[in-house]
């Protein structure tokens, strides 16, 4: 038991995009000392409860809102040092920390946030993709479709997109036809490649769809995915089977840097 005099401290844990094992080892070791577990079960795989000591509380909160979560938390936190609330990817994207967080400074209950692997980075890694590539693109755009959250004036996707550079697209899957409306808005062709994957590292459950804008959609129709799907448009995508793509100046042998001299002069042949 934990003195109500002393609240414990609620842990912000980002579970990763589903495999249990790509939570992180700070992740797990927290799991393994809470004395309460609230965990999105509609979204995090229930494995990752794994790690709970014997007697510990845990609850899923797919049923609960933010308030009834927020209420469990400061409670469990009146009764024991450590309290995690597991959450999908990371904590920091798309989730309500900040909303939760205020309620817990306003309880006066300490916490932290442990990041999680982002369901973008898994899934370009489950498709063996990169987001950046040398003189091709150097910046990547987290963003979604507005849908019941509206975006901000100036986050249209189509504005981003006009950039140009890769966009991963959350929570949008069921909103593809307009993912498709907005590239094209932007000047992106019919045969840029697009990649959807699905359920990203969940253990024989991911999927991946590759296709161009004008036939992902009836790909990912063919596929049955209509959910948990993340999105990517790139200029990168693909580029492992190009004839030819620009040497990464780091490991370039013309390249000096504070660990290595040049070994070759820029312009050897």
């Amino acid at each position: 038991m934990h003195s109500k005099s002393l609240p414990g401290t609620v842990c912000f844990v980002g579970a990763g995009p589903g495999d249990p094992d790509l939570i992180t080892v700070k992740g797990r070791r927290l799991l393994e000392q809470a004395g309460g577990i609230l965990f999105a079960g509609s979204l995090v795989d229930q494995a990752a409860t794994l790690h709970a000591p014997e007697g510990c509380a845990i609850r899923d909160s797919k049923d609960m809102t933010l308030e009834e979560m927020s209420a469990w938390l400061i409670d469990a936190a009146s009764r024991h040092e450590t309290v995690v609330r597991l959450q999908t990817g990371d904590p920091g994207l798309y989730g309500a920390l900040v909303e939760m967080t205020r309620l817990l400074d306003a309880a006066g209950v300490p916490w932290k946030v442990v990041p999680g692997v982002s369901s973008a980075l898994a899934s370009a890694a489950a498709a063996g993709e990169t987001l950046t590539l040398p003189e091709v693109t150097q910046t990547v755009i987290l963003t979604r479709v507005a849908g019941r959250t509206p975006m901000p004036a100036g986050e249209e996707l189509d504005a981003l997109a006009a950039h140009r550079t890769t966009l991963c697209i959350f929570l949008s899957i069921t909103l593809l036809h307009e993912v498709q409306d907005a590239l094209r808005r932007a000047g992106w062709p019919e045969d840029a490649p697009i990649l959807v994957v699905q359920k990203a590292s969940w253990p024989g459950e991911e999927k991946i769809v590759r296709g161009t804008l004008a036939d992902i959609k009836k790909k990912c129709q063919a596929e049955k995915i209509a959910a948990q799907a993340m999105i990517i448009a790139s200029p990168a995508l693909g580029a492992r089977d190009w004839p030819e793509i620009a040497r990464s100046k780091l490991y370039d042998p013309a390249f000096s840097h504070r660990f290595r001299r040049a070994t070759v002069t820029e312009d050897a042949s």
